[in-house]
């Protein structure tokens, strides 16, 4: 059983390995690539980035409710992998031609590829590994530890191929699909489902009305508050990041090539990371790991506004690394101690990812038109004071853990803490 879960365990870091790769050969430079190859301007770009939100913002609560329904079973896993491999075809010869012509057709198409392929899609892999990690006994962290690395190979490679031909890029993330897909058809869970081990529903299915109960819920939407102001307005500040951080260098090709090994270090640092972020948030807690993560944002995003020169941008993109690890497995071990773990993915994809793509859907073109007319340090020193007033709301908001059986204080809860910590850190309900 302990060489099977450990077949496992291998399979599913491949697949995050190669999704990730995948997504970061297609969209670490997308928005160098909107700027540089089809010529949008910066209140385009953000109008193409708000499309991509809404488009995901669509998808992502119908991938959350199917893939509970679906437990353990690979289906939507698969057609994931059908679309990466369709990554080169599309954004050659569909996308870039419908964006040169009509960015309205072609913002609105690219969209629904990218969303139901990678924006969404990343919500439906991790919470799939992490249900898995449930079953299996292995942790998220280090499981999840193989997508950053999956990202920084492909960002390394990707910011010298891009200034020889940008095409490069997207036939990479099809041949990292087409991986993808070979590994998924190795992943056989039917052996553990004859010992015992449930893969294919929950337990209990998952029907509507207990999406309405979720929903009926004040804890999910002071969560939601969180993932809303804060890691929305984060995800938006990335976006053209890529942009910003070039414009620091004498030409753009420069620029990109040491955004490219930049971007690749940070994730490195960010997998090595992944390795202890489960110690340090089984010491905070759910609800300070998440405000430890914000903080760490704001100071990010104030940093890249205040910058004067190129060392001091690369240091607030390298605290990215220890601000994403400590979010990811922050904000599972909140959804395990304050939710039903049956609606795991539908948390994950409506509470998580859906409220970042909400931010962006309201907040891209406006910030977009931002950068065009007061430059990028102004517009960021403004989302950090967002973000700011954000944490603040969510210090008070946050549910504190709650207290397991048998403890009855809270100096108790934090002398029995390392005890705790074993089972936090799995992810157990």
């Amino acid at each position: 059983m302990q060489l099977t879960v450990k077949r496992e365990y291998w399979l599913i870091s491949g697949l995050l390995f190669f999704f990730f790769f995948a997504w970061s050969s297609s969209y670490s430079l997308f928005s160098i690539w909107l700027h540089r190859v089809i010529g949008l301007s910066g209140t385009e770009t953000g109008y193409v980035f708000a499309a991509n939100a809404v488009a995901a913002l669509l998808i992502q609560p119908f991938y959350g409710a199917l893939q509970d329904r679906l437990g353990l079973s690979k289906k939507l896993l698969v057609w994931i992998g059908i679309l990466l491999c369709a990554s080169a075809p599309f954004a050659i010869y569909v996308y870039a031609n419908l964006l040169a012509e009509n960015v309205v057709l072609g913002a609105i198409v690219g969209a629904a590829f990218l969303a139901l392929a990678m924006l969404a899609g990343v919500g439906v892999i991790e919470s799939y590994t992490e249900r898995l990690s449930r079953h299996m006994g292995f942790e998220f962290g280090t499981t999840r530890m193989w997508g950053s690395l999956g990202w920084a190979a492909a960002t390394c490679v990707v910011g010298v191929v891009f200034n020889i031909d940008p095409d490069i890029a997207f036939y990479m993330s099809s041949a990292a699909g087409i991986a993808f897909l070979l590994i998924l058809s190795q992943l056989d869970l039917s052996r553990f489902h004859q010992k015992g081990v449930n893969t294919g529903a929950a337990v209990a299915p998952v029907h509507l009305d207990d999406l309405w109960q979720l929903l009926k819920m004040p804890r999910f939407w002071a969560f939601s508050v969180y993932l809303t102001g804060v890691c929305g307005i984060y995800m938006i500040y990335e976006q053209q990041f890529p942009v910003y951080f070039s414009s620091f260098f004498s030409t753009p090709q420069e620029g990109t090539s040491a955004y490219g090994y930049l971007n690749s270090s940070q994730v490195l640092l960010e997998a090595a990371l992944l390795l202890l972020a489960p110690w340090v948030v089984s010491r905070t807690g759910a609800k300070y790991g998440l405000i430890l993560a914000g903080a760490i944002m704001f100071v990010r995003i104030l940093g890249s506004g205040l910058a004067t020169d190129v060392w001091t941008v690369a240091a607030c993109k390298m605290m990215h690394a220890i601000e994403v690890p400590i979010l990811l497995v922050s904000v599972f071990k909140y959804i395990s101690l304050n939710f039903d773990s049956r609606l795991s993915a539908s948390i994950y994809l409506v509470g998580f990812q859906f409220a970042q793509q909400l931010t962006a859907m309201l907040l891209s073109p406006l910030v977009g038109f931002g950068y065009d007319q007061f430059g990028f340090a102004n517009v960021y020193i403004l989302m950090s004071g967002l973000v700011g007033i954000c944490l603040v709301l969510s210090w008070t908001l946050l549910r504190a853990d709650p207290l397991r059986p048998g403890e009855k204080s809270a100096a108790l809860q934090v002398r029995e803490l390392p005890a705790i910590a074993q089972s936090v850190t799995r992810y157990e309900p």
